[in-house]
């Protein structure tokens, strides 16, 4: 009996820890979804503070330009704090200080590839295969166009701006120079990444200029991004006058050292990705989200390129966000910006690899 009454013991005490480790475990997915849930309220409203204070330097100063206007630090010039417990972080990158896939020229990628030191056979194989890709009436210059139909699986060029980084693994030329051995994403796709938008826009912004930007522009001297750099930044020459950013193609031309600019660039920010990351005890939500202001940057809709009508700044421009009013359903506020693209908890992409030293 006393056996019995043991091993009858044991079971239970077996069954019982069985019991609360999976409570324990079911507690805990369920704090950390509804953490989850305090938090993205809580990102939601730093991105409505965050917008709400560049909207204030957007009219101030006739557009956005630069965070040296004084908006690098949007919840600071707000004084807006999370509640207790919480914090958050903004971080604001220039979308429009890359390159426009969707207006980008065979010129303007050629002299990019040439600039991460691939031949000139190369870059042209490379801008052929990529534009054959993004246009439907494209004929290339250094070679026959790919096979796709012949492929494992046929399928046929988009003819339109990419939409996704991911493509180029399905792009002749272009997978074997952004993708190793194992079919992973290389510097050089990093460095693509960071150096084209895929997004629509008229002008990328020389206050974010990169040597790439420049390298596209046909500037390859090094003292010229130098000369960029120290204006924007207000040191070397330019140390006596503080941090500046340039408003007009003229102040640029001026310190770039060259008589004119292309029309293809400009001096205000056309789209810009707001990273917000909130954090409390140890959870976190990130959100993310790319803006345009009036008349800025649009999506590439699928089955359009820029080579078409339907592929023009006034013809794709995404639907605007509009705010309804609750005491008045037929009164929509006259939202500021256009939301292009917004991913929550979504791996922020590393930074793309820095140029070689010259």
């Amino acid at each position: 009996m006393l056996v019995i009454v043991l091993v009858t013991l044991l079971f239970t005490a077996v069954a019982l820890v069985a019991f609360i480790e999976q409570a324990s475990s079911d507690l805990l997915v369920e704090a950390r979804v509804a953490a989850a849930k305090r938090l993205r309220m809580e990102a939601y409203s730093a991105l409505e503070v965050t917008l709400a204070t560049l909207q204030d330097f957007s009219k101030a100063g006739n557009g956005l330009h630069h965070p040296a206007e004084g908006w690098g630090d949007p919840l600071g010039f707000a004084g807006w704090t999370p509640r207790e417990g919480c914090t958050a972080e903004v971080t604001l990158e220039d979308e429009s200080g890359k390159i426009p896939l969707a207006k980008v020229d065979r010129a303007t990628l050629v002299n990019v590839f040439k600039a991460w030191e691939l031949t000139q056979a190369d870059a042209e194989r490379l801008a052929d295969s990529l534009l054959v890709w993004m246009r439907p009436d494209y004929v290339p210059a250094s070679a026959q166009p790919a096979d796709y139909d012949q492929a494992a699986i046929p399928y046929a060029p988009p003819g339109r701006s990419l939409r996704s980084y991911t493509e180029l693994a399905a792009i002749d030329v272009a997978r074997d120079v952004f993708y190793d051995t194992a079919g992973r994403p290389n510097d050089l796709w990093r460095r693509f990444a960071g150096t084209f938008s895929l997004f629509n826009y008229a002008q990328a912004n020389l206050n974010a200029a990169t040597p790439d930007m420049l390298a596209a522009l046909g500037f390859s001297d090094p003292t010229q991004q130098l000369r960029v750099d120290d204006y924007l930044a207000g040191t070397g020459t330019y140390a006596g006058q503080g941090p500046r950013w340039f408003t007009s193609l003229s102040d640029a031309a001026s310190v770039i050292g060259t008589g004119a600019l292309p029309a293809t660039v400009g001096v205000q920010i056309s789209a810009l990705r707001v990273n917000i990351t909130l954090r409390e005890g140890r959870s976190e939500f990130r959100l993310s989200a790319v803006v345009a202001p009036a008349g800025g940057a649009t999506i590439v809709p699928a089955g359009a390129t820029s080579a078409s009508p339907a592929a023009s700044a006034s013809s794709t421009a995404a639907p605007a966000v509009a705010l309804v009013a609750p005491a008045t359903p037929a009164a929509k506020l006259n939202y500021p910006f256009t939301l292009l693209e917004i991913k929550e908890n979504a791996e922020m992409p590393p930074a793309p690899p820095a140029p070689p030293a010259a």
